[in-house]
């Protein structure tokens, strides 16, 4: 069952072109959840009994085993997210109420995971958790606007270099420090040139709203069945 908690702010992390990083110390642990699963944040205090108060969700990017401190990431856009960016300090306080979600990747079967931006966040716990003897393979194909906001980088090569099925794919809007990715959107026809679609392959979707509707319509053009095409769509 989800609970409710009381947070301290432990660290933000700027990343530049406003998008951060925030960890989060649960007043006690927090309930068990799946990789894949999401949180609601709440910057305003929350009294037993009162109503929730106006709150976003996020994916929670930290792996299941730290229920002692959960991390978020977010870009900011519209009015919450400028809250966060403008009130969010360590030493403060939030409320979140989780576990919440479905989109969790299953285990047992081939996947490709197509993620935007802040949407790797659905990923990142997964993708950590991968063991070293995986049979079935894992395609991760990750873009952003710029290739130094590829921010979760450092934990994907390493589950790489351990986990010999998982075959990832950089991609960056505009690429500014050299690193070793292709320029351009996460676009089908590149994804099909790299990594063909076998029909025991399930896609996952995770990222902007407007990338999220490209993909999907994509893959329904070119044949993929719908119960293969599962979208983290709550942005």
């Amino acid at each position: 069952m989800p609970q409710r908690l009381r947070c301290e702010v432990t660290a933000v992390e700027d990343h530049a072109d406003r998008v951060y990083s925030v960890l989060l110390r649960p007043e006690k642990p927090a309930p068990r959840f799946r990789a894949g699963q999401f949180l609601h944040l709440a910057l305003d205090p929350y009294r037993s009994g009162d109503f929730w108060p106006d709150s976003r969700v996020f994916s929670i990017a930290s792996a299941p085993t730290e229920r002692e401190l959960l991390r978020i990431t977010y870009a900011v856009k519209g009015a919450f997210t400028t809250r966060m960016e403008a009130e969010l300090v360590a030493g403060g306080e939030v409320w979140v109420k989780l576990p919440y979600g479905e989109f969790t990747v299953d285990n047992g079967t081939e996947a490709c995971l197509l993620a935007g931006g802040t949407g790797i966040t659905a990923f990142t716990a997964f993708v950590a958790g991968l063991p070293a003897g995986r049979e079935e393979r894992v395609d991760l194909f990750y873009g952003a606007r710029r290739s130094d906001l590829l921010i979760y980088r450092p934990l994907v090569d390493d589950a790489a270099r351990r986990c010999r099925n998982l075959h990832v794919y950089y991609f960056a809007e505009r690429n500014t420090n050299g690193a070793d990715c292709m320029s351009g959107r996460l676009e089908l026809d590149t994804i099909w040139r790299l990594s063909p679609d076998r029909p025991a392959r399930t896609y996952y979707l995770s990222g902007p709203p407007e990338m999220l509707e490209s993909l999907r319509e994509g893959l329904g053009e070119r044949g993929v069945e719908p119960a293969r095409v599962v979208v983290d769509a709550w942005e």
